[in-house]
């Protein structure tokens, strides 16, 4: 009596009885929850009334019961229906139940509705499928797994744009083949998946070789992969070709570089220029005051020579300071102007 009431208690799964043709003899809380019908309604009824008319056209029922009266027990998951009509997603078992006499009296069955799992069960594999169609498609980047050893498991078209390799071609192999043989050497590649195991990721800018053995100029991240305990079970690589970035950097630099000395050029230009309109000033003193000097001497004027003497001596200095201070800027030093 306990037993029966704690089975006709259970709410969660349908359980109830049949007799060894398939007729329903008991019906518990759990059944009638589940599948909408009330005692009175299905009891004496046949058990493949809660079946699909497709399962009904191959008489699957009956073989359900033929193969648990063979092996004791029958189990599958599928579809099947309710009172109103509707269809939920069952797992089901069925147990032949013997006599003493190894007769068998009947069957017992355990149903669930599993139809919630079932459909997040669904949702999830469609997502994975969109994402991985999503991943397979991308052609800008170059997206594959690897397992913990760095063995690729997965390659999509990116990849094989920017690599050069077909996916039978690479799937299996280490992912080292990518890289050059001075950073094979220096183990760049290991060292990549240690950081991305022990820090969470690992990002870098570097050369890689692709099929044809040519490099290129490659931005990568990867990360970590872990199950559902936290473990790490492989990792996600992701590759970005960024040579033609790099070379345009690199003509960019070049050209301010140019430009820059360019820019030099042209300061130094005007720089000779003011200096050599400064020392044609301080040289016109100095030679205009020679001349004055000369022309004294041939009048005999000699009293009059030390005004000239001293304007020549005056332009020499300023031509002496304006080389030790060009002197000063040519050597970096400070200038106090």
């Amino acid at each position: 009596q306990r037993f029966r009431l704690m089975v006709e208690g259970v709410k969660d799964y349908a359980i109830f009885m049949m007799d060894p043709g398939g007729y329903i003899m008991t019906w518990n809380e759990g059944a009638r929850r589940i599948k909408g019908y009330l005692p009175s309604e299905i009891i004496g009824k046949h058990f493949s009334t809660f079946y699909t008319s497709e399962d009904l056209s191959v008489d699957k029922p009956a073989t359900e019961l033929r193969v648990a009266a063979e092996t004791g027990r029958y189990e599958e998951e599928g579809w099947r229906i309710k009172k109103n009509g509707s269809l939920f997603w069952a797992n089901i078992v069925i147990t032949a139940l013997f006599s003493e006499e190894n007769k068998l009296i009947g069957y017992s069955k355990v149903t669930r509705d599993l139809t919630d799992r079932r459909e997040k069960e669904e949702a999830y594999k469609q997502s994975e499928e969109r994402y991985r169609a999503l991943v397979e498609q991308v052609t800008d980047y170059g997206i594959f797994m690897m397992d913990e050893k760095g063995r690729i498991k997965s390659w999509n078209e990116g990849a094989r744009r920017i690599k050069g390799y077909n996916a039978d071609e690479i799937i299996g192999e280490h992912f080292s083949r990518f890289y050059t043989p001075e950073d094979i050497e220096k183990r760049v590649p290991w060292k990549a998946l240690e950081t991305a195991r022990t820090e969470g990721r690992f990002t870098a800018e570097g050369w890689r070789m692709r099929k044809d053995g040519t490099r290129f100029w490659a931005s990568v991240v990867i990360d970590p992969v872990k199950d559902d305990n936290g473990k790490i079970v492989g990792f996600a690589k992701v590759t970005r070709d960024l040579t033609e970035r790099r070379e345009a950097q690199l003509e960019l630099e070049r050209s301010q570089q140019a430009l820059l000395q360019a820019q030099k050029m042209e300061a130094v230009g005007q720089l000779t220029g003011g200096i050599a309109h400064d020392f044609n000033n301080l040289l016109a003193g100095i030679t205009g005051s020679l001349d004055l000097m000369k022309a004294r001497l041939a009048q005999g004027r000699i009293g009059e020579l030390e005004r000239y003497i001293t304007a020549a001596q005056g332009a020499a200095s300023r031509a002496a300071t304006l080389t030790h201070r060009l002197l000063a800027f040519a050597r970096q030093h400070p200038l106090e102007p």
